[in-house]
């Protein structure tokens, strides 16, 4: 594998593979642009079947991230890191002592949060090392887990697609598929349940839709048979790639809007979408909530502000829309267009952006003047 031309493939600033044999740890943290500020992303835990495949994961990931802060309009990079591992066997605090470190001589060039596979537990972890995180508990300044509000960007999302496709905003005598119901797929149907949608929902984990059903009324579906179910909306909330030559075939709604990353296995599938008349909302686009909440950590977090700001998702989606129709381009285009665009302006504009993230606030244990 020839990793520079896979590194200059989406023009990434850096990537840095961490390792200690010692301690049994392997990830990658990938820095996709800082132009428009500090690289924020996630950290996934995940057992890649192969070093190969964890650093394309981290690559597109981390390259969603600068586009998904750009049309978010927050003074953030992109950045992603991904740890080599399964996060029900592998996860010690030793291992996120020694990943710490590693985020550490970055600088702040590099800020992290909770993604697949870690929790607010292991962001505290990081926060006994490092200063570089977000996503920590209340009690130490944080915003706690990133995932309800995500859901709220998805649901503001969802609803600019249905007054897209419908001429009404309105989630009632609607049916939404939701594939995962984990900590965002679960908040999602809340969401919709509460709207008055009507919920299909599936997961690789049969315990946590079966638990699910016993919160919200909703129909459970075997994951095999999800993508052919009529619906409204499919809604993707588990692992990327699952819009694909295969599940296109299947698919039978009118909209995908939905949290997973990654969602399109290829940029192309989007206009396979587009020839079926599904409103596709671009996944960096919809699901920005949690990097929106976590933003708000790098100051004195304010809720009242992170969900105002979550609000603009709706408008956001609705632009996208509007320019996809107007170019005559997918709604994956139109979001990349108009991510590129305000990064080009703000390098050519001889800006240096103002990092509001204070490389000095208290560490666990330490005093905090907030």
């Amino acid at each position: 594998m020839n990793v520079f031309s896979k590194i200059s493939e989406y023009d990434h600033e850096q990537v840095v593979f961490c390792q200690s044999s010692k301690i049994g740890l392997k990830a990658i943290i990938a820095i996709h642009n800082t132009i428009l500020g500090p690289a924020l992303g996630g950290t996934r835990m995940w057992p890649y079947l192969s070093e190969k495949d964890a650093l394309t994961d981290v690559l597109r990931l981390s390259r969603a991230m600068t586009y998904k802060a750009a049309l978010a309009d927050l003074p953030l990079g992109g950045g992603k890191a991904v740890i080599i591992g399964d996060p029900n066997k592998d996860k010690n605090k030793d291992l996120f002592r020694a990943y710490s470190h590693f985020i550490n001589t970055l600088a702040g060039r590099f800020i992290t949060a909770e993604d697949v596979g870690t929790n607010v537990s292991d962001m505290e972890c990081i926060l006994n090392e490092s200063s570089f995180v977000v996503g920590t508990d209340k009690s130490h300044g944080g915003s706690g887990n990133p995932s309800p509000f995500t859901a709220m960007g998805v649901f503001y999302g969802i609803r600019a697609c249905l007054n897209y496709m419908f001429h009404n905003a309105d989630f009632k005598g609607k049916t939404f598929v939701i594939l995962g119901v984990g900590s965002v797929g679960s908040s999602l149907a809340k969401f919709i349940q509460e709207a008055g949608g009507n919920i299909i929902a599936c997961d690789i984990d049969q315990n946590k839709v079966t638990k699910l059903a016993l919160e919200i009324p909703l129909e459970i579906v075997q994951p095999k048979d999800i993508f052919k179910v009529k619906c409204d909306v499919f809604c993707p909330c588990a692992m990327g790639g699952i819009i694909n030559d295969d599940t296109i075939k299947l698919l039978n709604c009118k909209i995908i809007a939905g949290a997973a990353n990654n969602q399109l296995q290829e940029i192309d599938h989007a206009k396979k979408l587009k020839k079926k008349n599904i409103c596709y909302a671009p996944d960096y686009v919809i699901n920005a909530g949690g990097l929106i909440n976590v933003y708000f950590e790098l100051e004195k977090y304010n809720e009242k502000k992170s969900k105002e700001k979550i609000r603009s998702i709706y408008d956001t989606v609705t632009h996208v829309l509007k320019v996809a129709d107007e170019m005559n381009i997918t709604t994956a285009q139109a979001a990349d267009f108009l991510a590129e665009h305000k990064i080009e302006e703000h390098r050519h504009s001889n800006k240096i952006f103002y990092n509001k993230f204070n490389p000095h606030r208290p560490r666990q244990g330490e005093k905090k003047d907030f």
